[in-house]
């Protein structure tokens, strides 16, 4: 069970001018690049040509450090009863369990659904291993289809067997009958059963979701005896069920939708194992009813989170739950529960470095063991595996491999905000602590939707942390980190609460001595950017340069557009302005509206002309007020120093999570890079670090044009 799969989905869900001739103002400019870099506006040759001999150097780099990891583990790889399943992105390929990978024979391709439809979103192996359902991605689009092929006997097909359009979420019931959630405008509300017989294939719509602000999906308990539909709002959940035992029943209600009442289940031995919002502040306890009476009179409390910590998945294997749980400062802790009298709870303490936690995909088979993989934004993926019949926590795969990485400090701490919550943060660096004062730092900050913050490893995120960066994560309100009372208390009307967790994040840090504004630099995505664009309309000082990427900027002006797509699903994390009280709250915050005459940290904005969640109009309203307030404070004020530079960076598409190509995520990751390095002036830091360990270790240096 993914406790985040449904905020995620929801989330999933949720011209410039000429340039003044002068160089004291900004300079805007629209970068298309399908190859090469190009721009609809005079810039500066000089500026522009750095920019572009950064990029390239980037591009090489990052070429260097991803072949240097990759071959980390993934999360590519499934088990039926008879073979395993690895998959790349584009195609799926199997061989005989115990047999030589050698033998794999390709049963998948992307390319088979043609149409431009050719990355891999969603696998589903049916209970026999006799039919694979796979959801394929559109390039460059959100629009998925879900792909049929049979698995039976020597596979020769070239194609599928079925191709279902608009398809978003979908499980086997058994080998023949599929239920799936369609989606239309981001909105996703019915879901279908598709019979497969020897004659016929019969489609039947069961389920209609009537109320907006509500998304459905599609999922299946760990025991594969329960297809669940699971209804979610921003404050409530319902779960229907339909037992595996009779799939062309209709759907069984477990408990109606309550406002406030958020829950998920499991099932195992004919009870259900419920994740209810119940326990105490409104925080997730694990209860327990039977199959047969699932209603919420029927739930029965088995475990509650331990004080200070909070629950954040949940596996259920034979007569075992394994729980995800973060502590006060976001350190993860695998607990596992007997789900049989006498209930034991066992603490398994997990490395210092852990920030992430991504479960193995599960097969058709093995209830006794949870895989995982651990990883941090710098520190390389390890899997490792808890065995219920050995109650044993181990690594499964040699960890020598990585001895030849430089050491680095994972150190938690936490900032006391405007209102005294103690808000906490995670600094990854290598120098000590002492030592950070001109080292540059890189910010990261989310806050939205009960989400927490990605902490995955990412190869561009080590590499800069080997450049001598600082890379901090504010864990601020309104994101997960803490629960979801931490959420609510960053959402709707505390939505400012975020905004004053993350200056005070940035305060702390100076204070303690790590980097200084001349050399930070904050990062923020979709949503992020509301916390990042308020940030830099009251506190711009603390910033030297900012990457937004597919921000949202203008929440007041979409909140009030009900025929945009998520607008009337979002209003339980933003508001609905239609109410004077959330409309005065929205305009106190927004980005867009509250744009002030002063000097600005640099900007470069990434955004996709076709992305339909965050609307285009949006994010170029900013942009053009944004350069407005640049140019008239420079003006009045006559300032002579550098002015900060505004670069809008529009891609082709609607990839509001970024290029699943390879190559085009490398090109944008290198802009970034390029981007920053040259804001912050790293390059200089850089070479004089260089030069004074060559000096002490009598090297000589000679740097590269």
């Amino acid at each position: 069970m993914n406790l985040i799969s449904s905020s995620c989905l929801l989330l999933l869900r949720s011209f410039s001018r000429n340039i003044h001739r002068r160089n004291t103002h900004p300079f805007i400019s629209r970068l298309y690049t399908e190859g090469s870099s190009q721009t609809t506006v005079e810039l500066s040759k000089a500026q522009l040509q750095k920019l572009r001999v950064q990029e390239q150097r980037f591009k090489r780099r990052l070429h260097s450090v991803h072949r240097k990891f990759s071959v980390v583990p993934e999360n590519s790889e499934f088990q039926g009863q008879h073979h395993v399943y690895f998959e790349d992105g584009k195609g799926i390929y199997r061989s005989p369990l115990g047999h030589d990978e050698q033998e794999m024979l390709e049963v998948f391709n992307a390319d088979w659904g043609g149409g431009g439809y050719g990355t891999i979103q969603r696998v589903r192996l049916s209970p026999s291993e006799t039919m694979l359902a796979v959801a394929v991605k559109k390039d460059h689009h959100e629009e998925t289809r879900c792909m049929l092929v049979p698995l039976g006997g020597v596979i020769h097909c070239q194609k599928a067997l079925l191709v279902l359009d608009n398809v978003l979420s979908f499980e086997w019931a058994t080998d023949d009958v599929l239920y799936y959630s369609t989606q239309e405008t981001l909105r996703c509300l019915c879901v279908f059963r598709l019979h497969l017989s020897d004659s016929d294939v019969e489609t039947t719509l069961v389920y209609k979701e009537k109320d907006p602000e509500f998304f459905v999906e599609v999922s299946r308990s760990r025991d594969q005896r329960l297809v669940t539909i699971n209804c979610s709002s921003k404050i409530s959940s319902e779960v229907w069920f339909v037992d595996s035992k009779t799939p062309l029943s209709f759907p069984t209600l477990i408990q109606s939708r309550q406002p406030g009442l958020l829950y998920h289940v499991e099932h195992s031995d004919n009870y259900l194992f419920i994740l209810a919002n119940t326990g105490a502040n409104q925080e997730y306890q694990l209860l327990r009813a039977p199959l047969a009476s699932p209603t919420m009179p029927h739930w029965v409390p088995l475990f509650s989170a331990v004080p200070g910590t909070v629950i954040k998945d949940m596996e259920l294997l034979q007569d075992l739950c394994v729980f995800t749980v973060k502590d006060s400062q976001c350190r993860l802790q695998i607990q596992t529960l007997s789900t049989q009298e006498p209930y034991q709870l066992n603490t398994h303490q997990l490395p210092h470095w852990a920030c992430d936690l991504s479960p193995q995909r599960v097969g058709t088979v093995d209830r006794g063991s949870f895989g995982f993989l651990l990883s941090s934004p710098v520190h390389p993926p390890v899997r490792y595996l808890y065995s219920s019949r050995e109650q044993k926590l181990s690594v499964t795969e040699d960890t020598t491999k990585y001895i030849s990485l430089t050491e680095f400090n994972t150190t938690r701490l936490q900032a006391a905000s405007q209102d005294g919550t103690m808000v906490p943060l995670t600094l990854l660096h290598m120098p000590a602590l002492s030592e950070l004062h001109k080292a540059p730092l890189l910010l990261h900050v989310y806050g939205a939707y009960g989400v927490d913050l990605n902490m995955a490893f990412s190869p561009e995120k080590r590499m800069l942390m080997e450049d001598g960066w600082a890379l901090a994560y504010c864990h601020v309100r309104g994101g997960g980190e803490r629960g979801l009372a931490w959420h609510r208390a960053g959402s709707v009307l505390q939505k400012r609460r975020g905004v004053e967790d993350l200056a005070a994040c940035i305060q702390t840090l100076h204070h303690l001595g790590v980097s200084h504004p001349a050399l930070t630099a904050l990062t923020a995505r979709s949503a992020g950017a509301v916390l990042a664009g308020a940030l830099c309309n009251h506190n711009p000082q603390l910033l030297k340069a900012v990457i937004l990427q597919a921000p949202f900027l203008d929440v007041l002006g979409t909140m009030q557009d009900p025929s945009l797509p998520l607008t009337i699903e979002e209003r339980g994390e933003w508001g609905d302005p239609l109410i004077r009280e959330h409309w005065d709250n929205i305009a106190s915050y927004c980005p867009c509206h509250n744009i002030i005459p002063q000097l600005y940290p640099s900007m470069l904005i990434t955004a996709y002309s076709e992305d339909h969640r965050v609307p285009l109009s949006g994010i170029m309203k900013y942009v053009e007020r944004l350069k407005k307030a640049i140019q008239v404070c420079t003006t009045r004020d006559g300032v002579n120093a550098r002015v900060p530079v505004v670069i809008l960076d529009l891609q082709p598409g609607g990839d509001h999570f970024g290029p699943e190509d390879f190559h085009l995520s490398l090109n944008e990751s290198a802009r970034q890079l390029a981007f920053l390095y040259t804001e912050l002036d790293h390059q200089k830091t850089r070479r004089r670090q260089k030069e004074r360990s060559n000096n002490l270790t009598g090297k000589s240096h000679r740097p590269r044009n």
